[in-house]
């Protein structure tokens, strides 16, 4: 609290500087006393008035945060905000516009201090220890954060879970029962539809799913957890053991004969917010190029590292055919049918001449890539990843055989991957 009045009053003197009516707003754990104490932030929003610019209130709330704030990282959420340590705890300083309604606000996260207003006003005294066990489940169990690099549950879907349950108790054994599109709402109406494994109609804006971040991967992650905690709840589940990583040997002998192939590349220096929903995209185009070549994938993963970025695929087979029957039209279609024919009759690929079977049109052609390693090398460069992974990829881009991915930055990724049991029961 002491850090806080003492970052307020160093903010206030930066106002003054701008000659602007801005007030400001502790939101946040912090500010709705439902922070973990093992990790305190501190969220500081500047309240900008509706009729400054956007341009203005950039400029000057970027400022405001570079003259306080130490490790300073530039975020955005709309538009840019400050990111940093003051004396010691996670900061960050965010503008946006004042607001009495969600219906009022410019940007997203003007909805924000409304959040806190919210909670502070329904929250009871003994559900905030009941919002903090909550937290530390779903810290536990990894599905804390509602960031790009988890996808799981933000802070304030934690509290308005507990405002609908009561207890952290009944929010378990509530959620044992979910089923992928879930939606629940803490007043009853009508409300739009969204496409999403959860759905909770935010009591503040009902136009906005508080849930929206949550994966399927996740949410079927805690509806699990949820459900072996009632079975048998333990303290693992809140404080999972520190994971040993395996050795290599152990590594090899339970991947056994199955190939792995990596694709690495440098990691490009941009904030995980951003970085995150680039490489998932990465990995889909990566495996999309594989199965339009006829590779199979069994599965897709990845890891990052402090400098690398590694896609893993699991492939089916490493080779295929060098020649593939190429299904065309039905007969019938004779426009479609004569296209086919006039592009296939004399195709440098074609090894035997379009013929008719079962009325359709079929023709055998070589493929393009016969080995699946030769045609990441060739192809995946000239692939869209994303903007900042393309550039990355064109520098510098290395297909790795399964032998090479057995180092040490990969060995704690390996021992997550391959040990079956989840964190609460190792």
């Amino acid at each position: 609290e002491n850090v806080i009045e003492i970052l307020k009053e160093e903010v206030r003197k930066e106002i003054k500087k701008t000659t602007l009516p801005i007030s400001l707003e502790l939101v946040g754990s912090t500010a709705k006393d439902t922070f973990i104490r093992t990790a305190v932030d501190i969220d500081l929003f500047f309240l900008f008035p509706a009729t400054v610019s956007r341009e203005v209130l950039e400029e000057k709330g970027l400022a405001i945060g570079r003259a306080i704030l130490e490790d300073q990282e530039e975020c955005y959420a709309e538009h840019p905000y400050l990111r940093g340590t003051f004396k010691g705890y996670k900061t960050e300083l965010v503008p946006c516009y004042k607001i009495e309604d969600a219906s009022q606000k410019l940007s997203a996260v003007d909805r924000t201090p409304l959040h806190t207003i919210y909670i502070r006003e329904h929250l009871k005294n003994a559900q905030k220890n009941e919002v903090r066990l909550f937290k530390q489940f779903l810290k536990g169990i990894g599905c804390y954060g509602a960031e790009a690099e988890i996808e799981g549950f933000s802070g304030y879907l934690c509290e308005i879970l507990i405002l609908k349950y009561g207890t952290f108790q009944r929010v378990v054994e509530g959620a044992g029962q979910w089923r992928s599109g879930e939606k629940l709402t803490l007043t009853p109406g009508s409300y739009h539809d969204f496409s999403s494994p959860l759905v909770f109609i935010d009591p503040v804006d009902a136009e906005r799913n508080v849930a929206s971040a949550l994966s399927q991967e996740q949410f079927k992650l805690f509806i699990l957890a949820c459900q072996e905690y009632r079975k048998q709840p333990r303290l693992t589940f809140f404080f999972p053991k520190r994971v040993r990583p395996w050795s290599f040997e152990k590594i090899k002998k339970e991947l056994g004969a199955r190939d792995v192939l990596g694709v690495r590349f440098p990691r490009p220096k941009i904030i995980a917010e951003n970085l995150f929903p680039q490489v998932r995209k990465a990995v889909r185009s990566v495996r999309d190029l594989c199965e339009h070549h006829d590779f199979s994938i069994e599965k897709t993963s990845f890891t990052v590292t402090q400098k690398h970025v590694y896609i893993f695929l699991y492939p089916i087979m490493m080779t295929v055919s060098r020649t593939v029957l190429h299904a065309g039209p039905p007969v019938a279609l004779k426009k479609n049918a004569d296209e086919f024919l006039k592009k296939w009759s004399r195709h440098p690929r074609t090894i035997k001449k379009p013929f008719e079977k079962d009325k359709r049109l079929y023709v055998e052609i070589e493929r393009e890539y016969t080995d699946l390693n030769v045609l990441l090398k060739e192809q995946v460069h000239q692939q869209s990843l994303g903007k900042n992974i393309d550039r990355m990829i064109r520098r510098e881009c290395k297909i790795l055989q399964k032998d090479g991915l057995f180092i040490e930055d990969l060995r704690l990724f390996w021992t997550n991957a391959l040990d079956k049991r989840r964190t609460w029961e190792r």
